[in-house]
């Protein structure tokens, strides 16, 4: 885990977590920060500390097999669990108030286990499932997928063919890894999706704006962002917003559409 300093923002915090060349940051670190962004004031040392702990009782542990040892640790000793009775409840997807309650969504306790794995010196990744996320471990030679929220089951390839359901583009032989960055930008678009059913755009809008420093080039973040800030009456940072969506576009087709609410929201300022 990377040291920050006091002085540090939690915005800067998270800037720097995910500014790494390749698809691996420290994930732990940065759904932190975002937990941090979310709730002013957070002391983030005794998480860190707890994160460090879980390392060390992982490598007191007397070895078995990687998959048992992460069990045994997380799901039994610290109690980590998915949260089945209420699964919608948004501290599930606040990975500080998922270390404090010892349970969560499957996105954000996967992001527990890759820590602890990474910690281990263990190749740990997210894998690109729909609706249930499930992480891939590879180590001593050998690989398996986990659950986390179900205290992590190893996954067969029926119980995975399943998971995916008939998405004829997905089968259990290209199910791809998942770069880190996409991990946090799912565990904070469940938080996203929960404020707005609940009506709460201000919050809304400042996890997009969290989202847009894990990915700024994201053209359907700057353009969702827009989208808030004009529901919110914040014309002319909807309409910023909508021109780094336009400059990012890959194709004109969508440039166009992007120009079309522009013209939109420029017409409502005259």
């Amino acid at each position: 885990m990377r040291v920050s300093t006091q002085s540090e923002s939690p915005a800067e915090i998270l800037r720097a977590a995910v500014a790494v060349a390749g698809p691996v940051v420290d994930l732990a670190e940065a759904a932190l920060a975002c937990a941090a962004l979310d709730r002013g004031g957070l002391d983030l040392a005794p998480y860190r500390q707890h994160l460090a702990e879980l390392i060390g009782d992982m490598r007191a542990r007397e070895k078995t097999t990687p998959p048992m040892e992460l069990a045994s640790v997380l799901a039994q000793w610290h109690g980590y669990r998915g949260d089945c009775e209420t699964y919608d409840d948004i501290a599930n997807a606040d990975i500080a108030h998922v270390i404090d309650r010892r349970k969560g969504l499957p996105v954000a306790l996967s992001i527990l286990w890759m820590h602890v794995a990474r910690g281990c010196g263990w190749r740990c990744r997210g894998l690109n499932t729909p609706g249930h996320f499930v992480i891939r471990l590879d180590a001593q030679g050998s690989s398996w997928i986990l659950d986390p929220f179900d205290g992590g089951t190893i996954l067969d390839h029926q119980a995975l063919q399943m998971l995916i359901g008939r998405d004829e583009k997905l089968t259990v032989g290209n199910v791809a890894t998942v770069d880190d960055r996409a991990v946090l930008l799912r565990l904070q678009n469940n938080i996203k999706l929960r404020l707005q059913r609940d009506g709460q755009k201000h919050r809304a809008l400042a996890v997009v704006e969290r989202m847009l420093i894990v990915a700024p080039g994201a053209t359907e973040l700057w353009r969702e962002a827009g989208a808030i800030n004009a529901e919110l009456e914040n014309l002319r940072a909807a309409i910023d917003c909508l021109d780094t969506a336009i400059a990012l576009a890959a194709s004109g087709d969508a440039r166009q559409r992007i120009a079309a609410d522009r013209a939109r929201l420029t017409g409502r300022l005259n």
